[in-house]
């Protein structure tokens, strides 16, 4: 008998009481691990970073920033008794300042944020096939902006809160109500301003909005307010979380969303509140047959949207090839086939199925958080190398939409 049998008494325990004490036994248990991985306070903090990655990460020579360095130009180091120096990202974030201030004919490449004419970019991750990467998209996309300098917003929407665990976050322990999207894009007068509801991460340059299971309150909610009379402030269901996004935007260059498994309202919000789409699909035959249906679903709903008044113009759509095996025949004749349907749409790179970055998830962290040693090096420049291609192209389509020069 289990032990949650046994604790209830073998004739009594039900369904309900069986799940709901293995919900109680599991959430305990991740929160032991949390506070044996992230000691003392059980908090995730982010690796300081070698002059050598910083000056790929800057684009200048790690020459140079020794020199820095030793004229105390800057912000200082950590150097340790080898020589080696290290900087924290926040250290980063502080160089790139400075040298947009000591060079500013170059100061787009060290400080990249937007400006002035170039709107918020929203970008959000959609498909409703559990297993296509969508969090894992998600997260690698946001880090790598905010690691290049650009000021970035994670958002959460996904109930499962997978991406907000992540970052180190278990919502059971960490949130209280209306500490998700959800507190600030609400029907009633209880409405939170979204600025209160961010949070700061690990990562310098990169906010988290969390998410956690009261987000399935909007999907109950909005049918009800659908057939009343009475309108409420904040908008049609479509229009919530672009109207609640739009009081932080001078704040953020980019915002990122990981969205939830299902055409529901939450999803269909994200997609008009988004300026562009990444639709992430593994190369198998089940996957593409249920990105089949979820286009035609997809397309009709939106149709219903737009319709209704709602903001479908984005500056671009993307297929993202997820967990790609690129030496694998089946696999590769699926890529073959979504290229020879869709053309550019789908990105020339995609991202390789990696033993590295399913090993570093198995501790909540991403490949960017850990040292280049700790998964082999050549694993992990293969993953990395991977993961630059598509995140660069997807910048450049930023910059395209931005009307930045190639």
């Amino acid at each position: 008998m289990s032990s949650v049998a046994a604790s209830y008494g073998k004739s009594d325990v039900t369904s309900d009481d069986r799940v709901s004490a293995h919900a109680r036994l599991l959430s305990s248990q991740l929160q032991s691990l949390r506070e044996r991985l992230f000691p003392p306070e059980a908090h995730k903090e982010l690796r300081k970073f070698t002059s050598g990655e910083v000056s790929r990460l800057v684009t200048v020579s790690d020459s140079y920033l020794r020199q820095l360095s030793l004229d105390k130009l800057g912000p200082s180091p950590d150097i340790q008794a080898n020589g080696r120096r290290l900087y924290s990202l926040e250290q980063v974030g502080e160089l790139r300042k400075y040298l947009s201030e000591a060079r500013p004919k170059d100061g787009l490449n060290f400080l990249p944020w937007r400006r002035s004419g170039e709107r918020l970019q929203t970008l959000a991750c959609v498909n409703f096939k559990g297993g296509s990467a969508k969090t894992t998209t998600t997260l690698y996309l946001a880090q790598w902006l905010a690691l290049q300098g650009y000021r970035v917003l994670a958002v959460d929407l996904d109930p499962q809160a997978s991406l907000s665990a992540m970052f180190g976050i278990q919502p059971e322990f960490d949130l209280r109500w209306d500490d998700t999207l959800y507190g600030a894009i609400r029907y009633d007068d209880k409405r939170r301003p979204l600025r209160e509801i961010i949070r700061k991460t690990y990562f310098h340059g990169l906010d988290l909005v969390p998410g956690n299971l009261e987000l399935m309150e909007f999907e109950h909610e909005t049918p009800r307010m659908l057939s009343a009379t009475q309108r409420s402030d904040g908008g049609m269901f479509f229009e919530r979380v672009g109207n609640a996004l739009a009081t932080v935007q001078d704040e953020y260059d980019l915002v990122v969303i990981d969205c939830p498994p299902q055409l529901g309202y939450l999803t269909l919000g994200a997609v008009c509140a988004a300026t562009s789409l990444l639709i992430t699909i593994h190369p198998q035959m089940v996957d593409v047959a249920s990105m089949s249906q979820f286009l035609l679903m997809a397309s009709d709903l939106m149709r219903v949207v737009r319709k209704a008044g709602g903001d479908l113009s984005h500056d671009f759509i993307r297929y993202v090839v997820t967990r790609h095996e690129p030496h694998d025949g089946p696999q590769s004749q699926i890529v073959a086939l979504l290229r020879n349907l869709f053309g550019d749409d789908v990105l020339a790179a995609s991202v390789w199925k990696s033993t590295a970055i399913a090993d570093a998830g198995l501790t909540k962290q991403s490949l960017y958080e850990l040292d280049r040693n700790s998964v082999g090096r050549a694993t992990y420049d293969r993953a990395y190398e991977s993961l630059d291609a598509v995140h660069r192209e997807i910048l450049g389509l930023v910059h395209k939409a931005w009307g930045r020069a190639a």
